[in-house]
């Protein structure tokens, strides 16, 4: 029996994130050759995936819930931080419209591989969840961070890569549910703008 994938409904935000200029440096950037964790198993080298992907597609999110824990305090009101979830399964529901673009997806966060793999089999995600507990993308990257409860986690941004070099960076994602259609938007007028180049 197919299991009853639930829908992506409203996140609730208290905190509307800004854009503070903390991802600007990254277009143009090569995808560093960093190893992490896969929910799929294993490890996924990065910078091997983009090469060999037509287009990548890395959306990295701060932390997604876990069952019995609850979430930091003050979690709402930190700007961008509530959503993982519905980003997520918007990126599971889309998977095969963002592969018709010829787009591979992954999900990084700064979480345990254990809790990664505990979300991914409960929401069913088919792709990659990549585990950068180390936040070693912090450090090759750039990649902004911010501070909650102890925990030194990722803020919200998604990046697309074009072989091994990042083409186009969304930052900040705001609504997270709304991540995935945003970036098929680009994908399909990057499409027709390459076709109108050609005619």
């Amino acid at each position: 029996m197919t299991p009853r994938l639930r829908k992506c409904g409203e996140s609730t935000i208290a905190g509307i994130p800004f854009d503070d200029g903390a991802a600007d440096h990254l277009p143009g950037r090569e995808v560093p050759g960093v190893s992490l964790r896969s929910t799929l198993g294993g490890s996924v080298d990065l910078a091997a995936m983009a090469a060999a992907s037509g287009l990548l597609v890395v959306y990295v999110y701060p932390r997604t819930g876990v069952p019995g824990e609850p979430l930091p305090d003050g979690w709402d009101e930190i700007p961008g931080a509530r959503g993982c979830t519905p980003q997520s399964c918007a990126f599971r529901d889309h998977v095969s419209e963002l592969a018709a673009h010829d787009a591979s997806v992954i999900g990084i966060s700064a979480q345990s591989p254990a809790e990664q793999l505990e979300f991914a089999e409960r929401e069913h995600i088919p792709y990659p969840l990549l585990s950068d507990s180390e936040l070693r993308l912090a450090e090759t990257l750039g990649l902004p961070t911010f501070e909650a409860a102890g925990m030194t986690l990722y803020r919200r941004l998604t990046f697309i890569a074009r072989a091994t070099r990042i083409q186009e960076v969304l930052y900040p994602v705001f609504p997270p549910e709304r991540n995935a259609s945003d970036v098929l938007a680009w994908l399909s007028q990057t499409r027709k703008n390459k076709s109108t180049e050609e005619a």
